[in-house]
C-alpha cells in the first residue's frame, strides 16, 4: 500500500532533483587591503593582522551572497593578501595546507594540522553560511635543502586555491602552475595539477589566473575531465584589444561551454578589475569599472550542466572558411605590431566590403556593413599566425577587426577605449587548425555585447541586428594551438 508519507518523500526527491539542475552561483571583486613596501619580513602576528582585514570584507560578501541563495562563492587571486612580496617577505603569510584527501573541516579541528588561522576562518566562512568558499592563499611546504630542486630556504611556496564546501570542509586544493612574470614569491609545482571536485549541482575544476591561457590545466580540466563549471581566481591585468578580463574569459566561457565563475581583484593603478558569472548559454552579470576602488558582488543562477542545454551546440570552426574562395584582401595591406605580434592587416575603407587576409596558415575573412563611419577613425581586419612571446610562450591563430587608435597604421593594434562607428552587421571566419577558439566582440567603454552577436555551426562569428545600436571597438576569433606552445607535450 502506497502511503502518504511515501508520496511526499518521492515528491521531496523530484523536486530536489529538479533544483540541481541549476544553481546559483557567487563572485566578489575585491579591492584589496595592501600591505607596506616591506624589506624585511613581519611577524606571523603582523601578517595575519593584514589578512584578516581582507578576511573581514570577503566574509560580508559570503554572508550576502548566502543570504540571496547563493550555493558558492569565487573570492580573487591575491584577496587575501595582495601582491607586494619577495620570497622572504611572503613567509609569514603562508600556511601548510594538506592534501583534501584527509577529510579535514578546519572550522571544527583548527589544530589538526598545526596553526591554521586562514584555513580555519575560511572554513568557518563556508560552515556557518552553508554555502561553498573559494579563496586563494600560499602553501608552505618544507623539503630537505639536500633534495633535487628544493629551494635554498628549505621550503616549496604555492600559489594556491582552496575550495570549502558547505559543512565547511577542505574539498580541493589546486597549486597554480603557470605563474606570470613577478611571481618571484612562489614556486611551479613539479608536476601539473588537474583539481576536480563532485558537488550535488554538477562536476567543478579550478585553477587561477595566467593558466586560463595554456592547456594545462584549464583546456584540459573541460576535454579530457568533463568539468561543468571552472572557478577562477584571478588578479588580471587588463589588456586591450584581446585580454580585457571580461572580453578573454567570457570568451573562453563560450569556446569551452562551460561556465566559468572569474572573480578579479580590484585595483585601477594596476588596471585590474573585471569579472563575472559567465555562461555559454545565456546572458550573464559582469562588472568592469576603472572609476573606483570599490568591491563588487555578483550573483546569477546558472545550468548545473551547460552543454546539456538545448541551446548548446558543438562548433567545427574552420567549416566556412574552409569551403569558401578567398574575397579580394583590399588595397592598403600592411604588417602592424599587437601586443608584440606581428599582424597583417587591410584597412576597412568603405561602409561595407568582403576582404580574405592571410598569413601562414591561417586565411580570416569578413563581410561587413558600417551603419556610419565616422571620418577620424579607422578600421581595420587583421590576420596573425605564430608564436606569441611577450609575458609568456604560447601560439596564436587570430582573425580580428578592431579600431586603430589614430588614423595612423602604426597605432593599429594599440590600446583604445572609445569608439563612434557603429555597425549594422558582420560576419568573421577562418580555417583555423585548432578547434580551441574564443569569440570576443567588445563595444565602447569596454562593455561586452550579450545577444548582439552568435557563432554558427560552421565557425561563423556574426552580429546580430542589436548590435548597431552600440560602437564597436572590436570583434576577434582568438585562437589557440596548443599542440604548437613551446612546452606542449
Amino acid at each position: 500500500m502506497v502511503t502518504a508519507r511515501f508520496l511526499l518523500s518521492i515528491l521531496l526527491w523530484a523536486s530536489s532533483c529538479q533544483a540541481l539542475e541549476k544553481f546559483i552561483g557567487a563572485i566578489y571583486e575585491h579591492a584589496v587591503i595592501l600591505p607596506d613596501e616591506m624589506t624585511k619580513p613581519v611577524s606571523t602576528q603582523e601578517a595575519l593582522q593584514l589578512m584578516n582585514k581582507n578576511m573581514d570584507i570577503l566574509e560580508e560578501a559570503v554572508k550576502t551572497a548566502a543570504g540571496q541563495g547563493a550555493h558558492l562563492i569565487v573570492t580573487p587571486e591575491d584577496g587575501i593578501y595582495g601582491w607586494r612580496f619577495t620570497r622572504e617577505t611572503i613567509n609569514p603569510f603562508l600556511e601548510d595546507i594538506p592534501d583534501p584527501n584527509v577529510n579535514w573541516i578546519p572550522c571544527s579541528d583548527p589544530e589538526r594540522f598545526g596553526r591554521a588561522p586562514v584555513q580555519t576562518r575560511l572554513s568557518c566562512m563556508a560552515k556557518n553560511n552553508s554555502i561553498y568558499v573559494v579563496a586563494n592563499i600560499g602553501d608552505r611546504k618544507l623539503c630537505n635543502i639536500s633534495d633535487v630542486g628544493c629551494p635554498d630556504d628549505g621550503q616549496y611556496n604555492y600559489n594556491t586555491a582552496v575550495v570549502y564546501d558547505s559543512n565547511g570542509k577542505l574539498v580541493a586544493r589546486y597549486h597554480k602552475y603557470n605563474l606570470f612574470l613577478g611571481e618571484v614569491q612562489f614556486n611551479q609545482p613539479k608536476e601539473q595539477e588537474i583539481v576536480t571536485f563532485d558537488t550535488p549541482f554538477g562536476k567543478f575544476g579550478i585553477f587561477i589566473c595566467f593558466d586560463i591561457l595554456f592547456y594545462n590545466p584549464a583546456a584540459a580540466l573541460v576535454v579530457e575531465h568533463n568539468v561543468d563549471t571552472v572557478l577562477f581566481p584571478t588578479a588580471w591585468m587588463n589588456l586591450l584589444p584581446h585580454l580585457t578580463a571580461i572580453e578573454f574569459h567570457s570568451a573562453w566561457a563560450m569556446g569551452m561551454g562551460v561556465n566559468l565563475l572569474s572573480a578579479n581583484t580590484h585595483n585601477t593603478e594596476n588596471r585590474m578589475t573585471g569579472s563575472g558569472i559567465f555562461s555559454p548559454d545565456k546572458v550573464v552579470p559582469y562588472y568592469y569599472n576603472m572609476k573606483n576602488e570599490s568591491g563588487h558582488l555578483l550573483i546569477s543562477e546558472l545550468n548545473s550542466h551547460p552543454r546539456n542545454s538545448s541551446t548548446y551546440y558543438p562548433i567545427i570552426w574552420n567549416l566556412h572558411a574552409s569551403q569558401i574562395k578567398n574575397s579580394p584582401s583590399g588595397s592598403n595591406i600592411f604588417n602592424g605590431l599587437l601586443f608584440a605580434d606581428n599582424y597583417t592587416f587591410t584597412e576597412l575603407k568603405e561602409l561595407h566590403g568582403e576582404y580574405s587576409i592571410c598569413q601562414n596558415d591561417l586565411c580570416c575573412h569578413i563581410n561587413y556593413t558600417m551603419a556610419e563611419k565616422h571620418s577620424e577613425e579607422m578600421y581595420v581586419f587583421g590576420v596573425f599566425d605564430g608564436l606569441h612571446i611577450v609575458e609568456g610562450e604560447y601560439y596564436l591563430q587570430v582573425c580580428t577587426m578592431l579600431k586603430c587608435q589614430s588614423m595612423d597604421f602604426n597605432s593599429c593594434g594599440e590600446s583604445v577605449e572609445t569608439a563612434s562607428t557603429r555597425f549594422s552587421s558582420f560576419s568573421i571566419s577562418g580555417n583555423f587548425s585548432t578547434s580551441f577558439v574564443f569569440p570576443e566582440v567588445l563595444l565602447t567603454n569596454i562593455h561586452l555585447a550579450p545577444n548582439m552577436f552568435q557563432v554558427l555551426k560552421d565557425g561563423r562569428l556574426v552580429s546580430k541586428p542589436g548590435i548597431s545600436s552600440h560602437p564597436l571597438l572590436s570583434t576577434t576569433l582568438f585562437g589557440r594551438l596548443y599542440q604548437k606552445d613551446p612546452n606542449s607535450k
